[in-house]
């Protein structure tokens, strides 16, 4: 469960009108798989339809489709989920597509 997280930085402070990342993997985020859900749905509200975010997220959680991504697209209409590869470090890096509104 996720603890106050109030000294938690957000990943997103506006809307993102092109493609971008989302850095999930610092350490408060290897200590808590509720915060890196949360703040990956943060990141998808966040992009525009039509662009993608790269959700960057902890290997300390092992691979996001065995955790993350049914939350995703619970909680979301026209995303495309879609592994892209594992960093050097260790973490996993999954690009939503934002479907466009048009």
């Amino acid at each position: 469960m996720t603890e106050d997280v109030a000294d938690v930085e957000p990943v997103t402070r506006r809307e993102h009108d092109a493609s971008w990342s989302a850095n999930l993997e610092k350490p408060r985020h290897a200590d808590d798989r509720d915060l890196v859900i949360e703040q990956a749905r943060d990141a998808i509200a966040a992009t525009a339809g039509g662009y993608h975010v790269n959700l960057v997220t902890h290997g300390d959680h092992g691979h996001p489709e065995e955790y993350l991504w049914d939350e995703l697209e619970a909680t979301f209409d026209g995303i495309d989920v879609e592994y892209v590869d594992q960093c050097g470090c260790g973490g996993h890096v999954t690009r939503v597509h934002v479907a466009s509104s048009e």
